[in-house]
């Protein structure tokens, strides 16, 4: 009969299945890296537009689906509205039916970390970003006023509720410089690397035909990084541009006139997405933010060939040396013209292989993930 420490709670902010965007994709292939790990997991996901995933019960002993809370009026609560709405009272039933340790994913599940019937239970929580620095960004690239108002009460209220980190076990940050910011304040923090679908890496040697970039374009940072590789980089037909990524704004869109050099693609699943990073020439990435660290990056290093960033992108992740940095337009657009004139060697892939396979091993880090926990309970 396994022990009690081979079972957890995970609470998830989001359905993670599909898993097609940066959180989710952490949250699944953790998942799926304990239950190789033999480690059993009770799932509790809030539920908002995704349905039922009988996917889950692959890797999840039970799941349970919680909806998740609306409020006609968001500035209402002193919390968070991302944790405000992640309260229901049927989870803490549930993580009440045992005593074992409790995963929460991100700041948005911290409602009960605090709470006193759990005072006594081992409680891990998963940094997935500074939320606050992260909500303070999307205010800065947000032109709606009600969003860019929203986004800056947000981040102030992040900003305080973060404190309750304090009463957590363990933290769990995502990224180096995640590490360093919350490692100051909590000493229980250690770094967990990112959690993603790949084993070994992939990487095609040759030559491709188009740059590509991709990103949830309904997030403002992502929407900004596409006008800016539209209008500055690729605003000349150096070479073939793809961009992909659901929900592309009117000003993208309108950027995008009579640049038939550029494709934009929109609602890929998961499998199509990864298919244009590994066929791409060269994976364009860069970012306006330097919060967390950002999936599709370590998915381009596995399975891409060359991978073209910004410091942002890129910088504390100890990736660096895989990639090429550039920070301004005409850096972007000279570097561009440069690796199309490169094949991306096995001798390049194999560079890789070393740093990411041993650093970045989903099941080696889940491994780590429950020695930690076990720890807690010598």
């Amino acid at each position: 009969m396994k022990s009690k420490a081979e079972h957890i709670h995970l609470i998830a902010f989001d359905v993670p299945w599909p898993a097609n965007y940066g959180g989710v994709i952490d949250i699944f292939y953790k998942l799926k890296a304990l239950h190789a790990q033999g480690v059993r997991v009770t799932l509790h996901c809030y539920q908002y537009g995704r349905d039922d995933s009988q996917e889950l019960l692959q890797y999840a002993d039970k799941v349970y689906y919680y909806k998740r809370r609306t409020f006609k009026n968001p500035f209402y609560s002193k919390l968070p509205y991302i944790v405000a709405s992640r309260n229901t009272s049927e989870l803490l039933e549930n993580l009440l039916m045992d005593d074992d340790p409790i995963l929460f994913e991100g700041l948005h599940c911290c409602y009960y970390l605090n709470h006193t019937l759990l005072k006594k239970r081992i409680k891990i929580v998963r940094t997935h970003n500074v939320e606050h620095e992260y909500y303070s960004k999307l205010e800065e690239v947000e032109d709606n006023f009600f969003k860019k108002y929203f986004f800056r009460i947000e981040s102030e209220r992040l900003k305080k509720f973060e404190n309750q980190l304090k009463h957590a076990s363990l933290v769990a940050a995502i990224s180096p410089s995640d590490y360093t910011h919350f490692s100051k304040k909590f000493s229980q923090t250690f770094y967990l690397p990112a959690f993603h679908p790949n084993q070994e890496v992939n990487s095609l040697h040759g030559k491709g035909e188009y740059a590509f970039y991709h990103g949830n374009l309904s997030v403002g940072e992502n929407d900004v990084a596409a006008r800016f590789l539209v209008r500055e980089v690729f605003d000349e037909p150096i070479f073939p541009l793809i961009i992909a990524g659901s929900h592309p704004s009117t000003e993208l869109l309108k950027s995008l006139e009579g640049k038939e050099h550029i494709r934009l693609l929109n609602h890929l699943d998961s499998e199509e997405m990864l298919n244009y990073v590994r066929d791409a020439h060269v994976n364009i990435l860069p970012t306006f933010q330097s919060t967390g660290i950002k999936l599709k990056l370590i998915n381009s290093l596995y399975i891409g060939r060359f991978c073209l960033v910004n410091n942002l992108m890129v910088a504390n992740t100890g990736l660096e040396d895989f990639c090429i940095v550039a920070n301004s337009a005409s850096q972007m657009k000279k570097e561009v013209k440069k690796l199309i004139k490169k094949e991306f060697s096995l001798a390049d892939r194999d560079e890789r292989k070393e740093v990411l396979e041993d650093g970045f091993s989903t099941f080696k880090n889940a491994g780590f993930l429950m020695e930690a926990i076990r720890s807690m309970k010598k």
